[in-house]
């Protein structure tokens, strides 16, 4: 049995990775199908987020017309370093502020979640993909107004080469040991 040895890894590390959140906003979030879901798992990943000390951005689309970020989660950011960027693009990797705080991240990894997946977060990952990074889209935090919409994006992202995971997988992935001083906040996260 030969070994091979190549310089891609599939594990996601936890000091190469960055997250996004999009658009989870007043008045798009509530047409949005199995919101209330996906508004507790969004929270959920926030707060595993901050225990391993992955830098978090909040983006906002069209603040005039779809409000602000819901305040739940806009709580949980206050006391961060998380950055804020409103954007009228619908990736958010079209708007140059937005754009140069996450490429001086300089960790090629980018956790999505948010709203739609079929809109701007298809598109965010897409655009992340073409500028050689890594968009792991956090299916369970990902939403759409009708589910076949969410089912094809998470389809088409994965066909172009992003990966596909839930809060519980990338939360466990990040701490990777028992022994992680961010675990057992992890672990009460998930109950």
């Amino acid at each position: 049995m030969s070994t091979m040895i190549s310089d891609k890894t599939y594990r996601i590390a936890r000091e190469n990775t960055q997250a996004m959140i999009i658009d989870v906003q007043e008045r798009l979030t509530p047409h949005i199908y199995d919101h209330e879901n996906i508004v507790k798992k969004i929270i959920t990943l926030v707060k595993g987020l901050q225990a391993l000390d992955v830098p978090i951005m909040l983006n906002e689309q069209y603040k005039k017309g779809l409000g602000d970020t819901l305040p739940e989660i806009k709580e949980l950011l206050e006391d961060s370093n998380a950055k804020s960027f409103e954007k009228v693009t619908f990736s958010a990797c079209d708007t140059d502020e937005s754009w140069h705080y996450l490429a001086q991240q300089n960790r090629g990894i980018v956790l999505l979640c948010g709203v739609e997946t079929h809109v701007c977060v298809l598109q965010t990952a897409l655009d992340l993909l073409d500028n050689g990074m890594q968009p792991v889209i956090i299916a369970d935090a990902v939403g759409s107004r009708f589910p076949y919409d969410k089912k094809l994006a998470l389809r088409r992202i994965r066909r172009a080469g992003g990966v596909i995971t839930t809060v519980e997988t990338i939360l466990f992935e990040l701490c990777r040991s028992s022994a992680d001083p961010a675990f057992k906040t992890i672990s009460n996260l998930i109950k």
